[in-house]
């Protein structure tokens, strides 16, 4: 037998990522598990594999996906470990609760360097390695926010559609030398970032947008008490996706990201927008507008 094919994942240390790192050790995978933390994170990943500490399948490296010479580094230390990986999740991310105007500069940046600009550049410094090998998979995990812009949620849309445009053009280019990407869009799951513990949170609650934060907030908090599921739903899923020998692909996972892209295939623009709308709760078209004596 060979050696055991290998996975970095992103993100690593909760949620997603730590299920799948789980995930994929148990099924004989040898994990390199990235993230800002690298000590307690796999104390917490050993502790739920059972792997001694010594265990050359599960590895511990620190990536800091805001910082250029982290992820320069990071690069350097998966080559030294495991060479050319048979793939990697770009799981790590970030999430903000705001409309775009309460949103903060510094945090469009975060969310676009940990979304894309870091990811970016760790996979152009693994891809030479790669290339050479002849094989090699790119998971990018967007969500339903990459299928559509959804309300209160502007930076964290807009970053996972930036993710999702890159790895369609990247997709494109690196099939000719035997590597593959898929994007995961991801459905609602009980992780920390949607929770407020996992959240930056800019809502004001008495500025102008106001009438749709109250409503918002309610609807919210009761879906995702009813829809989420556990990471390890995800983890099943990513297990799957590793397996295509697709030059591209783009799998739900998920039954409500899977009903949002049916609905983004067959619907115009404007019905998806009247439809996000309607269960959202939020005012009607002008319905906010003062007139002139108002």
């Amino acid at each position: 037998m060979g050696d055991p094919r290998s996975v970095v994942i992103t993100g690593a240390s909760r949620g997603l990522g730590f299920a799948s790192a789980v995930q994929l050790y148990r099924r004989g995978w040898r994990v390199v598990a990235a993230m800002r933390s690298p000590e307690a994170g796999l104390r917490a990943l050993r502790q739920a594999t059972g792997a001694a500490e010594d265990d050359a399948r599960l590895i511990g490296i620190p990536l800091d996906l805001t910082d250029a010479a982290s992820v320069a580094a990071a690069a350097k230390a998966i080559e030294a470990a495991v060479g050319a990986p048979n793939a990697v999740v770009h799981n790590a991310g970030i999430s903000a609760a705001g409309m775009a105007e309460e949103t903060p500069a510094e945090l469009w940046e975060r969310m676009f360097a940990t979304s894309v600009f870091g990811p970016v550049a760790l996979t152009n410094a693994l891809l030479p390695s790669m290339r050479a090998a002849g094989r090699g998979r790119i998971v990018m995990v967007s969500s339903q926010g990459g299928v559509r812009g959804m309300p209160a949620t502007a930076a964290y849309s807009a970053a996972k559609g930036a993710l999702e445009r890159w790895g369609e053009s990247l997709a494109c280019e690196i099939a000719p030398f035997g590597l593959g990407v898929t994007i995961l869009v991801t459905g609602t799951y009980d992780t920390e970032i949607i929770t407020d513990a996992g959240t930056t949170d800019c809502r004001d609650f008495t500025g102008p947008y106001a009438r749709h934060h109250a409503t918002m907030d309610k609807r919210g908090r009761f879906a995702m008490k009813v829809a989420a599921r556990s990471p390890q739903r995800f983890a099943d899923g990513l297990v799957k996706a590793l397996e295509s020998r697709a030059p591209f692909a783009r799998r739900p996972v998920g039954p409500d990201a899977r009903t949002l892209l049916i609905a983004n295939r067959l619907l115009p623009s404007a019905g998806l927008h009247q439809m996000v709308r309607l269960m959202m709760g939020l005012p009607r078209f002008g319905s906010l507008t003062k007139d002139e004596n108002g």
